[in-house]
């Protein structure tokens, strides 16, 4: 097994299993070293501290966000954030992490109407920012309804999130969050993640209900481009040079690959079912996708696309994240 990270000799991926824990995959032998069985939590959403020492992770069962040790899987601190915990970045010294205080939680009973994920009436979303220090909440952000993707400018200065339920994208200051505009999109359009360019002049968004993803000057915040997809895109992120644009269709079980500045398609590949999410190497020769329902990560070669392997014995995989830290999904640039 590799010798960890804090020794230098390798690299390691960390992947959210909601009936499994936290495994963590070798990149050295492509192999899955361990696994860190907090499934009791029911995990998804992972970010990592700058020097990989410690992962935070959004818990539903527990609606709270843990700090764990990377080295031995042990939680070492706790804070309650609220119903529904999902997204989470951490960003500038503190850990943003989405959740929605409105949701009634569970289906209805016997009898009971179906409920509207997209009731206006309901309380929206909020974005709890966590101080990485005291690891305490210092305050949430009150968001759109369903808030789903997060992402930073590259001046460091906003923070801008998908709200699936009212089909916007809101923006706040960063810290502070004091809300600065809210972006319409299409209506039912349910927009998922949003990535910032390499040249940090656009935002890219992927609409899940309509096959889509937009484009977004960054100054006007106004749809410059729209582009066809695959079913339900929802992971999106450029590879590490800037010169492609990866689409995880989910529902269509593809990966779709598109020019970084012209955003014209050039590639589909076959890949498991509701990957959502993704993130390159750190040396940025792979693509490890986290395919839930495929109970695996795939992992592709980053220039050919084609199926290296898959890591099996990861049920409901979430995400994925590495370390040292590389393009993704659901990391930034």
């Amino acid at each position: 097994m590799c010798g960890g990270h804090r020794a230098g000799r390798c690299t390691e991926a960390y992947v959210t299993s909601e009936s499994a824990g936290v495994g963590v995959i070798d990149l050295d032998g492509l192999s899955l070293a361990k696994t860190f069985d907090i499934s009791k939590d029911r995990p998804r959403g992972l970010g990592l501290n700058k020097d990989g020492t410690r992962f935070y992770v959004a818990n539903k069962a527990t609606a709270d966000l843990s700090e764990i040790d990377t080295s031995t899987g042990k939680v070492t601190r706790r804070v309650k954030i609220g119903k529904n915990p999902e997204f989470v970045r951490v960003f500038g010294g503190y850990v943003y992490v989405t959740y929605e205080p409105g949701e009634s939680g569970g289906p209805p009973k016997p009898g009971e109407p179906k409920k509207d994920d997209d009731d206006a009436n309901s309380p929206p979303a909020e974005i709890a920012i966590v101080d990485l220090k005291t690891m305490k909440v210092t305050h949430s952000v009150k968001s759109g309804h369903e808030t789903e993707g997060m992402e930073f400018s590259s001046d460091g200065k906003l923070m801008l999130v998908t709200n699936e339920g009212d089909d916007t994208v809101s923006v706040y200051r960063v810290v502070s969050g004091k809300p600065v505009r809210t972006v319409k999109l299409p209506k039912g359009s349910r927009p998922r993640e949003i990535k910032e360019s390499p040249d940090g002049r656009q935002y890219v968004v992927t609409l899940e209900n309509t096959n889509k993803f937009v484009v977004l000057d960054a100054v006007s915040m106004k749809i410059t481009q729209t582009v066809d997809t695959k079913t339900g895109p929802y992971g999106i992120s450029f590879d590490p040079s800037g010169q492609h644009l990866i689409v995880a269709a989910a529902r269509d079980k593809t990966l779709q690959v598109f020019d970084g500045k012209t955003y014209a398609h050039t590639k589909d590949i076959a890949v498991g079912q509701r990957c959502w999410h993704f993130s390159f190497t750190p040396d940025g020769s792979k693509i490890l996708f986290a395919c839930g329902r495929s109970n695996a990560v795939y992992v592709l070669d980053a220039s050919t696309y084609q199926e290296v392997k898959q890591i099996g014995d990861l049920p409901l995989a979430w995400g994925v994240v590495t370390y040292p830290p590389s393009a993704g999904s659901i990391v930034g640039r």
